[in-house]
């Protein structure tokens, strides 16, 4: 399950990068390119909403069937450390999750503003040169 986790921690690099590159100022050119491209792989990464939602009902399901730690006289100590350390991972995961989430949506909705001031920009030029 680990590759799981590997390449969503990748998708959601990839989207923060993405999203920085969009929004910093002063990279007209780049940001022209980066539309085009952010637009082309928007459908394709996609893919990750299914995939997190795949992943949660994972960490949900290891949650349910995890065996119980509460009193410490039941649990020997590499197994309470054991069921700690189990507890920690699947909070990791889901800041993941969320992460990845949050970041999909946060792209798509900047590339879709920045391609309407775009668009928005280019009928002002196309008035200013009507009104000349």
């Amino acid at each position: 399950m680990a590759l799981e986790w590997v390449v969503l921690g990748y998708a959601a690099g990839a989207e923060a990068i993405m999203l920085l590159l969009l929004t910093l100022p002063g990279l007209d050119g780049l940001r022209r390119g980066m539309i085009s491209v952010v637009r082309s792989a928007l459908k394709p990464m996609m893919s990750v909403v299914p995939f997190c939602l795949f992943l949660l009902m994972d960490i949900y399901w290891k949650y349910e069937t995890r065996p119980t730690c509460d009193d410490e006289h039941h649990c020997t100590p590499s197994e309470h450390l054991r069921h700690q350390k189990s507890i920690m991972k699947s909070q990791r995961n889901a800041l993941l999750i969320a992460a990845a989430l949050l970041l999909y949506w946060i792209l798509f909705s900047v590339t879709s503003l920045v391609v309407r001031l775009d668009q928005l920009q280019q009928r002002v030029d196309k008035l200013k040169k009507r009104d000349d």
